[in-house]
């Protein structure tokens, strides 16, 4: 299983959108519902699924999808 199919997997366990109507536009909590504390805990989720660490400013910016894929990708190269 690649990256970005984990993390939609991940954002799926938050949403009532399922993987497979997944789009990088989708906003977290606009589009996906997720609260503050999903958010949280979808980070923790990341951290320790994909092995990062993912400061609180840089996690602020993202709201979107493509955005937080993005940053993991940065965060894995690093």
């Amino acid at each position: 299983m690649d990256n970005r199919q984990e993390f939609i997997d991940i954002v799926a366990q938050y949403s009532n959108v399922s993987a497979e109507e997944m789009t990088d536009d989708m906003r977290f909590r606009e589009d996906l519902g997720f609260s503050s504390l999903d958010f949280m805990s979808f980070l923790g989720e990341l951290e320790d699924q994909f092995d990062v660490d993912i400061e609180q400013e840089s996690a602020l910016q993202v709201h979107t999808i493509g955005e937080a894929l993005k940053m993991l990708e940065e965060l894995q190269e690093a």
